[in-house]
């Protein structure tokens, strides 16, 4: 049986918000329960594990609470040198505000424009800093699965890349079960059937140990 023993784990997980004034914010549909329950799983094959989370959830290992993608950004970046596996689950925003209003903003105008500007890719920022680290991103698409993640292996330099289909309503975003395909440089892309998360998650673990022993 594989196991985790003496290896550090960082996860993150859930959907980042990002404010546009003090109550109100630009989100999306994650529920973070991909993430958790690979931490679950690492967590009981022996792994140190920390989770950046969105969600304010109690678990046995150590959890840090974020909101936005800068938050995300920073707390990935404090631990990524003491970490052996990176598992990127999170859902963080594409875009966020230009501008953060001090104070709420006032129903006065019939239409309201908000600007947004391109958010932190904080895998992308990883690539220089990584060493020996196995970093693995997920990627959440609409159509064109295979190749867009694909293209996110190659652009962030990768070593697996999870690709699942969130326009299903019986997988992916808050349902217990997901359907997903893991990606990597060098083999076929791996099917794994719809199942429950905390089934995948064990062998999502299963084929990244399998093919990166540290």
């Amino acid at each position: 049986m594989f196991n985790l023993k003496n290896k550090k784990v960082l996860i993150t997980t859930g959907g980042t918000r990002e404010y546009i004034d003090p109550v109100r914010f630009i989100t999306n549909k994650s529920s973070g329960k991909m993430g958790i329950a690979l931490a679950d799983t690492a967590y009981s094959l022996g792994a140190e594990v920390i989770l950046l989370s969105t969600i304010n959830i109690k678990k046995d290992y150590k959890i840090i609470n974020v909101e936005t993608s800068l938050e995300m950004y920073e707390e990935v970046h404090k631990h990524f040198n003491n970490c052996d596996f990176l598992i990127m689950t999170a859902a963080i925003s594409d875009y966020v505000p230009i501008e953060k209003s001090l104070n709420k903003i006032k129903k006065n105008e019939e239409f309201l424009t908000l600007k947004l500007k391109k958010s932190i890719d904080i895998l992308k920022s990883l690539i220089i800093l990584k060493q020996k680290q196995i970093v693995v991103g997920f990627c959440a698409e609409t159509e064109n699965l295979l190749e867009n993640a694909q293209k996110k292996l190659l652009e962030k330099k990768l070593n697996f890349i999870i690709a699942n289909d969130v326009s299903r309503s019986d997988i992916a975003f808050d349902s217990e079960n997901n359907e997903v395909y893991i990606l990597t440089n060098k083999e076929k892309p791996l099917f794994l059937e719809k199942q429950s998360k905390t089934e995948l998650s064990l062998k999502i673990w299963n084929y990244i140990i399998e093919k990166n022993p540290l």
